[in-house]
Order: C-alpha cells, then structure tokens, then sequence
C-alpha cells in the first residue's frame, strides 16, 4: 500500500502517472519493473518496492539540503535515511516525491528515469547555490 500525497487528485498529477515507465533501470542487473500501486498519484517499481513516486506531495521551500538537476528537473535530496534516499521536485507545483532504496537501484538512475515524467508538471522556481547569491 501506497498513501497517496495531500495534492494526489491534481489534474498534472494525471498527466505525471501516464508518463511513467514500465521500468527503471532496464537492460541492468537492477532492473525494476512497475507494480501496481493502490493510491491516486503514484507509483512503485520492483518486488518488493525499491522506487515509491508519489506526486501531489508538499511543495519545499527554501532548504540548506543538497539540490541536483537532472534531465531539466531540480530535486532536494534527503539523505537521512540512507540508503532509502528521498528525493522531491524543487520549483513545481504539486511536489513529487520519490523514495529510492539505493542497495537495489541507484537513485540517480531512478530521477533520471522519472525526470521526463515529472517534468509533465511545469517548472516555476529552481535550485540556486550561494554562488548563484552573491553574483
């Protein structure tokens, strides 16, 4: 079972499912083939599930926590629960969040599998480092 997120029944979460694929992870030894999952928004691959996608989550704000673009898409990335890593859109709006068990598949191969779905929802902010801050 999989909880569906607050934001779930938005219309770019549809549009987020329908885009997602069939595995992640494919032509390697950690492939991971999707599975039913029994909530709105979302989405699982492996046996048992090594990728949860649920889309509708929570939008972040402004974050100290590491921030990657992959394939167009910013993710924060929460290493607290390592090797189950969790990783949430920056800049779109709903969130979607992606829980990665990082011993079965990578994570960056997860997010760069499931950018082109997510990307779906448009993007209206994005990452920036200190960098980016004093220039």
């Amino acid at each position: 079972p999989v909880d569906p997120a607050p934001q779930a029944s938005d219309p770019d979460c549809a549009a987020v499912v329908v885009r997602l694929p069939d595995v992640i992870a494919k032509g390697t030894d950690a492939e991971q083939a999707e599975r039913e999952t029994n909530a709105q928004g979302t989405g699982a691959w492996g046996t048992p599930a090594s990728v949860v996608l649920r889309c509708g989550a929570p939008v972040p704000g402004p974050t100290t926590d590491r921030c990657v673009s992959v394939d167009g898409v910013d993710w924060i990335i929460d290493e607290t629960d390592a090797p189950r890593y969790l990783f949430t859109t920056y800049g779109r709006t709903p969130a979607v969040e992606v829980l990665v068990d990082n011993d079965v598949v990578s994570g960056t191969t997860a997010i760069t599998e499931l950018s082109a779905a997510v990307s779906a929802i448009p993007a209206d902010d994005a990452c920036t480092s200190v960098d980016d801050a004093t220039e």
